[in-house]
């Protein structure tokens, strides 16, 4: 469902204010100046995907700020992508400055202090992220705050012309649809992040994170391949086995403990979903790399607390 807030219709004098009451309820506690005082103007649609919302700003021009005393009265945790298509838009943070193009995104973390500054009116997409789903994939944000990206690199492009166009249809997706497709955007961006990560010089620490990345990527690609082992994985990305258990364990888990938890949250998803009721357990089992069907009917006991066909039914009932 659609929400639609905007300063039309409102008295002058209450325009900004207004503003930055919009503002602090659709993304965070914000503070904004604008020197058009009764001559502002500005709306956003807000459209929830999943664990992630989308919004589309359009604004006059305004100065923005994340301030360390609004973080302190807050426990809102995000990520917010700012994909621009129409005017510039500058970000501060982390001590760095960008300015977002059309065309381009960038990235700022509401857990740290930052500046917006539009110098003119503008309309940018906002695809505002829990911090623990890119973290999860990509490791810390600190060293991709407040970095232009989108104009040259492929994946990149990819990234915006995927979030941007899913944004645009959120309204219209079905709630599970829309739940696996931001998903699937969030895996592509911290793809994009990722390949940028790889050309910069990093902390070790970050290095990490961005090749723990990468060996879930390769996971994910190749759950459905019974014969997934840990030594063809090492090699794949050119580490030895006992790296790929050590970069697990910073999650508290190891090479077959995750391929195992991947394969039964898939298995999980595909059997709570109407649109494939018409296919047995067992090829769902089969198709995401179980090759012992009761070993597969153990385990998804052990972990969801029910058999595959009890679970099905009753998610199927409800």
């Amino acid at each position: 469902m659609t929400i639609q807030f905007t300063t039309d219709g409102s008295p002058g004098y209450r325009r900004l204010a207004l503003w930055q009451d919009i503002v602090c309820d659709v993304f965070v506690g914000l503070d904004c100046k604008s020197d058009l005082g009764s001559a502002f103007h500005g709306s956003v649609t807000q459209v929830p995907l999943g664990k992630a919302v989308c919004s589309e700003v359009c604004s006059d021009r305004q100065h923005v700020f994340r301030t360390p005393s609004r973080i302190a009265r807050s426990d809102q945790d995000y990520v917010l992508i700012a994909l621009g298509h129409r005017g510039n838009g500058g970000v501060v943070q982390d001590g760095r400055e960008t300015v977002i193009h059309p065309g381009e995104f960038a990235l700022y973390d509401t857990t740290r202090p930052y500046e917006l500054k539009f110098n003119d009116s503008f309309a940018q997409t906002i695809f505002k992220v829990p911090r623990d789903m890119l973290q999860r994939r990509l490791g810390g944000t600190e060293t991709l705050t407040a970095m232009s990206f989108g104009a040259d690199m492929p994946l990149e492009r990819l990234a915006y012309d995927f979030i941007f166009r899913l944004c645009q249809s959120a309204e219209r997706l079905t709630t599970g649809n829309a739940a696996a497709l931001s998903e699937q955007a969030v895996d592509l961006l911290a793809m994009a992040l990722s390949e940028r990560l790889g050309t910069a010089s990093l902390p070790s620490s970050t290095h990490r994170s961005a090749l723990l990345y990468r060996l879930k990527a390769h996971i994910r690609a190749h759950l459905a391949d019974p014969d997934l082992s840990l030594s063809d994985t090492a090699a794949a990305l050119g580490i030895s086995p006992r790296y790929v258990n050590d970069l697990l364990a910073d999650e508290d888990t190891s090479f077959q403990r995750h391929v195992l938890a991947e394969r039964l949250a898939q298995c999980r998803r595909d059997l709570g979903s109407p649109v494939l009721a018409h296919r047995r357990i067992s090829e769902i089992a089969f198709a995401w790399g179980f090759n012992d069907l009761s070993h597969f009917g153990r385990v998804f006991r052990e972990h969801f607390g029910m058999s595959p066909r009890d679970f099905r039914q009753s998610l199927l009932r409800h």
